[in-house]
């Protein structure tokens, strides 16, 4: 019964436009967002041929009972009366009666189907349907109060073409963010024995997400997407300035590397004992964390500006993916599948199980995604990437302007797709997992758009991701029969195999001997700071036990040699120094 309701709800609440005009046609006409149920009487799908009619303004009434009427009636107009005190029926009847050729009912609520009877139906043949307050008001002040009006109902695209941006951000997000999270993954276990100048280190902190970890997220998730929908008007300011600080630190990691390759602003600041200045960053890595902040703050004023705002949004966003996807990491394909089907279970519920359970038969995700209409303040979360629709559509006009993507939708699949590069890299592969996962995210994206376009209602992506990605990744594995290594990542995590090194002795410039240090001891102190040439072999052994081998023996036989004159000391250090170089050179 109550799907049967929901699916009646669907077909008999549609939305339609006004077309209104000038009578003096001084003006361009402009389209406002109507609500009508078909079953009074159907819109032409067709501006042309729909009636162009005087809109006559009786909104100071409720047009209830027949005093509510003017003289002489609504002949061949359009009456717009204020929502409320009588039926719907009640109210189109008497227009009707009265001549109108159809009715507009201005409601400051939200908007809800004008509904009736099936008698009643089959009395009324004229039109009727509800118009916000808001443009009531705008049809006053831009038109005047001799305006004409026309109903109509144009069919909804399939598809917008605002999907292939949508299509092409986000593959691409995934696809950058994998390669440069498992390429960066590897490279620090390569590059884990270089020194750091202290001051210019920006390595950030890979986080290795856990099962526990995994459970608490998804709780923490379900509890803010219902606080979310029960206090949507308190929190969402909360989740803006979330979204302003770690978007603009998302975009500073992006574009650091680049402005590191600028030779401009390599000087430092001078010393000083604030917070974070105290560190004496460079010039330019200042400038660059300025400009990213100011992003964010331009994009928090006017994050309402529907005309250009959502460019900074979807930058801002995307800057924010690629920054997670290079730091949370999921060590095992076992805790991606962990990951990936508790997270589609969350997703499948709160849009298609919550419809059941709220008292309007909205979905959660949808409606707090969206942003609720009845909403006070009309803010919609920045969580997702948003593109204006290309097309004209009553629904881009009434109810969704924008096509929507989640970041988990993105994220989620990404942080798949980033595992199978770093398993590309260990097991040396030519990249193969990785483009197939890559591949399997756009092919479900694809059907998440066909999708919608079949049921034009929202659909949740990780419904369509989750499968294409995670079997498509299974079926190599199997395909290649890596299976087990790929399920465990063998240890990948934290001992992932490294080209074997070998110590040998390198040339070195010969220290100066002191002659107050007894020759033997000179001997025994140039054996304890060797300089290695590192060779690959195919050896047990790699290069960081080799080192640590060597330090510990360096440590025993250490000896303490008395400093001789000032400056043979001096050059004895000097000529050290360059042997570490060497060495460190050559290590790396």
């Amino acid at each position: 019964l109550v799907v049967k309701f929901l699916l009646c709800f669907q077909v008999y609440c549609e939305y339609g436009m006004v077309h209104v005009l000038s009578e003096k046609g001084s003006s361009k006409g402009k389209d406002y967002c109507i609500l009508f149920n078909s079953q009074w009487a159907h819109l032409p799908h067709d501006l042309g041929k729909a009636s162009l009619l005087q809109l006559q303004d009786q909104t100071a009434s409720v047009l209830c009972s027949p005093s509510d009427v003017p003289d002489g009636g609504f002949n061949n107009q359009i009456p717009m009366v204020m929502r409320g005190n009588c039926t719907f029926y009640e109210k189109v009847r008497l227009a009707q009666i009265n001549g109108a050729r159809g009715l507009l009912i201005v409601s400051r609520e939200r908007l809800v189907p004008p509904g009736g009877n099936r008698s009643q139906y089959e009395e009324i043949d004229i039109p009727v349907a509800l118009l916000s307050y808001t443009d009531m008001l705008d049809i006053g002040k831009s038109f005047g109060s001799s305006v004409k009006g026309a109903m109509y109902a144009p069919n909804e695209p399939v598809l917008d073409y605002n999907m292939v941006i949508i299509f092409v951000m986000a593959v691409g997000t995934v696809a950058i963010g994998g390669y440069w999270a498992g390429s960066r993954d590897v490279k620090k276990r390569y590059m884990k024995h270089k020194r750091d100048d202290g001051a210019e280190k920006h390595d950030d902190e890979t986080v290795d997400v856990t099962p526990i970890m995994i459970c608490v997220f998804v709780v923490m998730c379900c509890s803010m997407l219902v606080l979310l929908y029960f206090f949507y008007d308190h929190l969402v300011y909360v989740i803006i300035g979330i979204f302003c600080l770690a978007a603009s630190i998302g975009l500073y990691s992006c574009l650091s590397p680049f402005v590191r390759r600028f030779p401009l602003g390599k000087c430092r600041i001078p010393d000083n004992n604030l917070p974070y200045f105290h560190k004496r960053p460079q010039v330019r890595m200042l400038l660059l964390a300025v400009f990213c902040i100011s992003v964010s703050v331009v994009w928090g004023i006017f994050r309402n500006e529907d005309q250009w705002a959502w460019v900074l949004q979807d930058a801002l966003g995307i800057a924010f993916c690629l920054y997670m996807l290079k730091t949370i990491r999921l060590p095992t394909f076992k805790g991606c599948t962990l990951l990936l089907l508790v997270l589609f279970v969350y997703d499948v519920f709160f849009v298609f199980v919550t419809p059941f359970l709220t008292k309007t038969g909205e979905s959660i995700m949808v409606e707090v995604a969206a942003g609720p209409s009845d909403s006070a303040t009309h803010e919609k979360l920045p969580m997702v990437l948003k593109v204006p629709r290309l097309n004209s559509s009553p629904l881009a006009l009434c109810d969704r302007p924008f096509s929507l993507l989640g970041f988990g939708d993105i994220l989620v699949p990404g942080l798949l797709v980033a595992y199978c590069h770093r398993f590309d890299i260990q097991v040396q592969s030519s990249r193969v997992y990785f483009v197939a996962c890559t591949i399997a995210y756009g092919i479900g994206l694809l059907v998440t758009f066909v999708a919608l376009a079949l049921m034009q209602m929202g659909q949740p992506a990780l419904l369509y991701l989750v499968p294409c990605t995670l079997l498509t990744s299974f079926a190599v594995a199997l395909w290649r029969k890596e299976l087990a290594m790929f399920w465990t990542g063998s240890g990948f995590a934290k001992d992932l195999p490294q080209p074997p090194l070998v110590i040998a002795p390198v040339n070195c410039p010969e220290l100066p001997k002191d002659t107050n240090v007894p020759a033997s001891q000179q001997d025994t102190e140039q054996m304890t700071s060797p300089t290695l040439h590192v060779k690959e072999l195919h050896g047990p052994t790699s290069a960081a036990e080799e080192l640590a081998d060597t330090d510990t023996k360096t440590d025993r036989s250490e000896i303490s040699i008395a400093q001789s004159e000032e400056p043979a000391g001096q050059n004895k250090d000097s000529l050290e120094s360059k042997c570490l170089n060497a060495e460190q050179n050559q290590l790396e």
